[in-house]
């Protein structure tokens, strides 16, 4: 749940957990997120993965996008969906699963093409399944037993379900090698398809297109730099943008924001989770210590998964 807030104070009441050690599975990761009893008020910004967030909070949060569609609890976002989603809500919390577009049709068990960019209910995709993992997160009391239910879950619904065409997982691969900055045409002559052919199937099994998902890498990319606090002319000039008034266009198109304010309430966020956290090691609110999850140290919210 990459995700930005309205000031530092919103910021200073989540506290953020990840796994000690990386996933097993090669595309996924794990975070950890809760909240207290005060109101969130929650942007997602859109990046390069699928996202799950299993809800296990005592007030199942309400998802509400641009068209004013509105449901509760866990959700799915699609690859490249708008940046005008929002989560609202007390007492959340969830465990967020990030998904590269090459695992996240055989986990979700859904064709990515068919989320079309949009955030839905977790529940309305794997029905009862959704509900009943909902209800083993909120029966356990550490995040190192969440993240390993969670784990154990998506693996087993992976090793399920036919892989895609390694032709399009190489085509994704060598996107996000690029940064976005890639030829599509040249990788097609690569591969020996037809622009036809690699347009089709990797739409059919990423979600987007290839020159959509370009973009949606590159971006990717520039919102971390714009969150670290680097020049937008500079970012703008090193991830192969024309100039600045291009950066300005993908970020509204993408995040819904402009680029200075992207960046701001990154800092924020920053700030806020720079006066919160404790010790390295400090458990989750409300939680013992444990050796395989901890507090996420200050940095964008958005990015904790990227740790």
């Amino acid at each position: 749940m990459r995700s930005t807030v309205h000031g530092g104070g919103d910021a200073a009441v989540w506290d953020v957990a990840y796994p000690a050690r990386p996933s097993r599975m090669a595309g996924v990761a794990f975070a950890g997120f809760s909240r207290g009893g005060s109101a969130a008020d929650h942007r997602l910004v859109p990046h390069a993965s699928v996202i799950v967030a299993l809800d296990f909070g005592a007030g199942p949060p309400l998802v509400e996008d641009a068209a004013g569609r509105r449901f509760q609890g866990s959700l799915v976002g699609g690859l490249g969906y708008s940046g005008s989603v929002w989560v609202r809500g007390e007492n959340i919390q969830c465990v967020q699963v990030r998904l590269s577009p090459v695992v996240a049709r055989a986990v979700l068990d859904v064709g990515p093409v068919d989320l079309d960019g949009s955030v839905v209910s977790l529940g309305d995709l794997w029905g009862r399944q959704a509900s009943r993992l909902s209800e083993r997160l909120h029966d356990l009391s550490s995040w190192e037993d969440r993240f390993a239910l969670i784990e154990a879950s998506v693996a087993r619904r992976y090793e399920a379900r036919r892989p895609l065409d390694p032709e399009v997982v190489w085509t994704w691969n060598r996107i996000v090698a690029g940064q976005g900055r890639v030829r599509i045409e040249a990788l097609a002559v690569e591969l020996g398809w037809s622009r036809k052919r690699l347009w089709a199937r990797f739409r059919e099994q990423i979600g987007l297109p290839p020159k959509r998902a370009a973009k949606l890498v590159r971006f990717d990319h520039a919102a971390h730099r714009l969150s670290a606090g680097q020049d937008a002319a500079r970012v703008a000039a090193d991830g192969g943008y024309t100039d600045q008034s291009h950066l300005h266009r993908d970020v509204m198109a993408f995040a819904g924001v402009t680029p200075a304010a992207l960046a701001e309430e990154s800092r924020l966020t920053t700030a806020a989770l720079a006066e919160s956290a404790g010790p390295q090691k400090s458990p989750a609110r409300g939680e013992s210590a444990s050796a395989d999850a901890v507090v996420a140290r200050p940095g964008p919210a958005w990015a904790m998964c990227n740790q």
